[in-house]
């Protein structure tokens, strides 16, 4: 299942997803992978959460990032969940344009299970109606 988090900068998007990183490897019946732009947060896991810093790998605009998280998921046959934090800056797109790889991340949710939630910085931009089903 696919869920975005939406909001402006300063909302708590960051805190709570990596409370809901942690609170999910208490139940998780393989690896959490939370991905981020840097390192900001990645004390605020748990140490059983594998944390990812994508600039480590050049990872920018969402071309990569499908391939990137298309990698990741191929990898890891036991992957239960998958965070990603600064979708926005890691998609290097505007928010409204970022249909193609919220469609792509939902089909991968679904053929592989794997649960996946985004936060996502629109700016003083609306949620986009594509967006509108996924929010929590």
């Amino acid at each position: 299942m696919l869920k975005i988090v939406y909001g402006v900068r300063g909302t708590g998007k960051s805190r709570r997803m990596c409370s809901g990183a942690n609170q999910r490897l208490e139940a998780a019946r393989g690896t959490v992978v939370f991905i981020d732009k840097d390192t900001d947060h990645m004390y605020d896991l748990n140490r059983e959460v594998r944390f990812i810093n994508a600039s480590e790998y050049g990872v920018v605009g969402m071309d990569m990032l499908m391939g990137f998280v298309a990698g990741i998921a191929a990898r890891d046959f036991d992957l239960d969940a998958l965070f990603i934090n600064s979708f926005a800056k890691l998609a290097a797109a505007p928010v409204n344009e970022q249909q193609k790889i919220i469609a792509f991340l939902d089909e991968l949710s679904q053929k592989s299970g794997v649960d996946i939630m985004l936060a996502v910085n629109g700016g003083d931009l609306p949620c986009p109606d594509f967006m509108q089903k996924y929010l929590v």
